[in-house]
C-alpha cells in the first residue's frame, strides 16, 4: 500500500487541529489532496463539511476510501495526479485546499495551488525543512528560492509541528501544518512580469555562490557593463548575492532587465 511513500497521518490531535483550521478559514469549494486513508476526511465530515472533493493518485487507497467511508459521505473521489490534472473541474469562485504532503511534491503543489486566481487559503503539512524556508528571512540559512517565489504570493503561519510518531509508519523528519494565504509581499504589474520574475530568481539562485552580476552573465551571456547599470538602476549592490535581495528587489530587477533578457 505504500507504493507512493505514503506516511499516513495517525495523531488525532493533530487531525482534530487540521480540520478545525480548515473549517475557521475556508472560503468557498474544498479539495483535498492526496487523503490517503482519509483521516482528514472523517474528521471534515465529523465536523459537518460535506460535498467537497479528494484528489487522490493512488488507486488502492481510492478503493479503500469508497469502501470504508460513511454512507452519508457526498465526497466527489478523482484518481489523479493533482500535478498532471489541469484542474478544469474546480467551481468558481474561492477555492480550499487541505492536505498532508507528499514530502517529495511539496513545493510543486504549493506553486500549482498559488498560481490558481480564485485560490483562498489552504492547510498544508510539510517536511519541517521546507516549511522554514518558506517563512525564512533574507540572508538566513533556509532563505533560497522557493523562500522568494513564495513570499511574493502568499503568507503562511505555523499551525502546529508534528513528530514522526503521529504517522504510520513514521518519517525520519519532523513536519509542520501551515495556514497559507494568498497575501503576498508583490503585486505584479501583469502575468509576464510574475514569469520573468520567477525565472529570475531560480536562474540566479542556481548560481548562488556567485554574485548576482557574476549568476546573469553566466546564464544569459549579457554584456557585464550593461547588467551592471541594470542593477544598479534597480537599486541592488553590484557585490549582491542571491540571498541578500527581497522578494520586492527581485521584482524591481524582473522589471530593469525587461527587454534586456525578457
Amino acid at each position: 500500500m505504500r507504493k507512493y511513500g505514503q506516511h499516513f497521518l495517525v495523531n488525532k490531535g493533530i487531525i482534530d487541529k487540521i480540520a478545525d483550521t480548515v473549517i475557521d478559514n475556508m472560503e468557498g469549494s474544498l479539495t483535498e489532496i492526496g487523503p490517503g486513508k482519509g483521516a482528514i476526511t472523517q474528521a471534515l465530515l465529523e465536523r459537518g463539511v460535506n460535498d467537497f472533493t479528494l484528489v487522490e493518485i493512488d488507486p488502492e487507497m481510492v478503493t479503500y476510501l469508497k469502501e470504508n467511508l460513511p454512507s452519508y459521505a457526498q465526497v466527489c473521489i478523482k484518481n489523479n495526479d493533482f500535478l498532471k490534472d489541469d484542474l478544469s473541474w474546480l467551481p468558481d469562485g474561492p477555492v480550499t485546499f487541505v492536505s498532508n504532503l507528499p514530502y517529495i511534491d511539496a513545493a510543486d503543489i504549493l506553486l500549482k495551488v498559488l498560481a490558481l486566481p480564485n485560490f483562498q487559503a489552504a492547510v498544508f503539512m510539510f517536511q519541517r525543512e521546507q516549511a522554514q524556508r518558506l517563512s525564512a528571512k533574507v540572508e538566513s540559512k533556509h532563505y533560497g528560492p522557493l523562500s522568494v517565489i513564495f513570499q511574493a504570493s502568499a503568507s503562511c503561519r505555523s499551525v502546529c509541528r508534528v513528530s514522526p510518531g503521529s504517522f504510520n509508519p513514521p518519517p525520519k523528519v519532523d513536519s509542520e501544518v501551515l495556514l497559507i494565504k494568498p497575501e503576498g509581499q508583490i503585486t505584479f504589474k501583469n502575468q509576464k512580469h510574475k514569469e520573468d520574475f520567477t525565472v529570475l530568481v531560480k536562474a540566479v539562485f542556481a548560481y548562488r555562490r556567485k554574485t548576482v552580476l557574476n549568476a546573469l552573465c553566466e546564464v544569459y551571456k549579457k554584456d557585464k557593463e550593461l547588467l551592471a547599470k541594470t542593477l544598479q538602476k534597480a537599486g541592488v549592490k553590484i557585490s549582491a548575492r542571491a540571498e541578500e535581495l527581497t522578494p520586492r528587489k527581485y521584482a524591481d530587477l524582473a522589471s530593469a532587465l525587461d527587454g534586456i533578457i525578457f
